[in-house]
């Protein structure tokens, strides 16, 4: 194999790594953001359950296990991240469209991150399969031909007996 083909066959190597790093890197973001919409979806679903006429002895989830009781009343509002970690009272519909408009904005990041993701893939393969022909087109031709392929296998081999190192006798002594 001459110098160039190997450099070059190191350099789709090198490729068809990086790429496989950046896919792993998108998978883990398209899981990231998967979670993020779950939890927008439970907190949609979740103010959409409380009635027009308010609700007394809601239980409102802290983490851990832990749970408050609580009384909302009709004319309640939520409390809503609107941006750079800024919050702002808003009414329960107002933070429903914002969670809605949200997870829309959500969904068309994770199509673009999947297609990306398939585009990548599909680069990744195609490197592979051309590194893959480039080492067979490498190899060397066997010198031998079948007759004396052949020949080779139909002699038995003698092995050599060995003696292990020690004092004792094996059977082969």
């Amino acid at each position: 194999m001459t110098e160039p083909d190997r450099t070059e066959l190191q350099r789709i190597a090198q490729l068809v790594e990086v790429n496989r790093d950046r896919l792993q890197a998108l998978e883990q973001q398209l899981r990231n953001l998967e979670g993020i919409k779950l939890e927008q979806e439970h907190a949609l679903e979740a103010l959409l359950s409380i009635s027009q006429d308010g609700a007394d002895g809601a239980m409102i989830p802290l983490g851990a296990g832990v749970q408050l009781v609580a009384d909302i009343p009709p004319d309640g509002g939520a409390v809503i991240d609107i941006g750079s970690r800024i919050q702002a009272e808003k009414t329960r519909e107002e933070a429903a469209q914002i969670l809605g408009k949200r997870n829309e904005e959500l969904n068309g990041i994770m199509d673009s991150l999947r297609k990306e993701y398939e585009e990548l893939e599909k680069h990744v393969v195609d490197l592979a399969t051309k590194f893959n022909d480039a080492v067979e087109g490498a190899k060397p031709p066997s010198e031998e031909t079948p007759n004396e392929k052949q020949q080779s296998t139909d002699a038995p081999t003698k092995r050599k007996t060995r003696r292990k190192r020690g004092t004792e006798l094996t059977l082969d002594d």
